[in-house]
């Protein structure tokens, strides 16, 4: 036994998605019982390579007592998990996936407004902080309420973006705000957008915006949008966090 660094699970976060089991080049990891194993601590070299992939936040990294990582034997291991395999099953709705864009497809004649949507998912909960849409991205962060209430949010703030949702009143607050933090840190946008209702609950979006670019260590200014319940932007603030 030798002091180092493990992965730990948090089984209670974890939703068996799989994705984590995927990123482990040593297959330290399995889905059992629709829960993510730490298979043994010999195959986990302790880099932490799938923390990234957990749209759960349920890994994380700890220093303790552990067996020492086997090279050799995490070939052996590895050797024999490279026979056929049972796919773990993962929701299709937390596939990530880049959509063409057929903003030029729009039918003007009978009215048909495409969409601007060119991601998927867009749940702040479900996305990965690594895919590739996120890219020096502009990214929009939005209250879930907001697409329902502007009839014009596609073409107005959607269009050439992409996008998290949200609602601050009803979801985890502590764990949007690492989620985001997560996105800033891996990659480098060109703006950040925050477009939020007026009622009073909603603009906890914006603190979710502060406390996460202070959390990541980011140095950016981003727009924050509030929209009124009649479908008009009410106001528009450049808010900055050093």
């Amino acid at each position: 036994m030798t002091l180092r660094n493990i992965v730990v699970i948090d089984e209670e976060k974890c939703n068996g998605c799989g994705l984590c089991a995927k990123a482990c080049a040593e297959g330290a990891i399995k889905i059992i019982n629709g829960k993510a194993k730490l298979v043994s601590e010999t195959y986990c070299d302790g880099l932490g390579a799938c923390i990234g992939h957990c749209p759960q936040n349920a890994i994380t990294i700890e220093q303790r007592e552990a067996k020492s990582f086997d090279e050799e034997s995490t070939k052996e291991h590895l050797s024999q998990i490279k026979q056929p395999q049972p796919t773990p099953f993962m929701c299709p709705g937390m596939t990530p996936a880049q959509l063409r864009n057929t903003a030029e497809k729009s039918d003007s004649q009978s009215g048909d407004v495409s969409s601007q949507l060119t991601q998927w998912p867009v749940q702040l909960k479900l996305v990965s902080p690594h895919a590739p849409y996120f890219a020096d991205a502009r990214l929009l962060l939005v209250a879930d309420c907001v697409p329902f209430t502007m009839g014009d949010f596609h073409s107005r703030f959607l269009r050439g973006r992409s996008i998290v949702i949200g609602c601050p009143k009803l979801d985890d607050v502590r764990f949007y705000v690492e989620k985001l933090a997560d996105i800033l840190r891996a990659n480098k946008l060109k703006s950040l957008s925050v477009v939020h209702m007026e009622v009073p609950c909603c603009h906890g979006l914006t603190r979710i915006a502060q406390e996460a670019l202070a959390k990541a260590g980011v140095e950016m200014a981003f727009e924050d949008v509030t929209i009124g319940l009649n479908g008009g932007v009410n106001k528009v603030e450049q808010i900055s966090v050093n």
